[in-house]
């Protein structure tokens, strides 16, 4: 097969993948909308944690979650989400919220948006020794 057919079936079939994925639905950001949406991406990561508390962010794109183990934290990653637990973790304040920074090369750092009456909220959580 010539290269140029080639080049544009390739070019055109990864187009209409990303078409398809795009008019399906299946690239829209995740968005936690409930307690319980939180909790279950949570335990998918850390099945053996005893979930006591989820708190939501104003924006639904991240979780603060109170286990038996300590915080973590549950977080939009495109169209999944991902958890990490907060040992270990630097959080600073920013204008818009909080910074969370892991220490781990695969998840350097989160900026989490969150109004004034949440960031104290959760720093109320994040200062209790589990």
């Amino acid at each position: 097969m010539p290269l140029h057919i080639l080049i544009i079936l390739v070019v055109g079939g990864i187009g209409l993948i990303a078409l398809l994925t795009h008019l399906l639905g299946l690239s829209r950001p995740l968005h936690l909308t409930s307690d319980a949406e939180a909790r279950t991406a949570w335990l998918r990561i850390w099945p053996e944690d005893t979930v006591t508390a989820a708190h939501l962010s104003p924006d639904g794109t991240a979780a603060l979650i109170e286990t038996d183990h300590g915080p973590g934290i549950v977080f939009a990653l495109g169209a999944d989400s991902c958890a990490h637990r907060l040992q270990g973790a630097e959080i600073r304040d920013t204008p818009g919220g909080l910074r969370i920074l892991f220490h781990d090369f695969a998840a350097p750092r989160l900026d989490v948006a969150l109004d004034p009456a949440a960031r104290a909220h959760w720093h109320q959580i994040l200062s209790e020794k589990p």
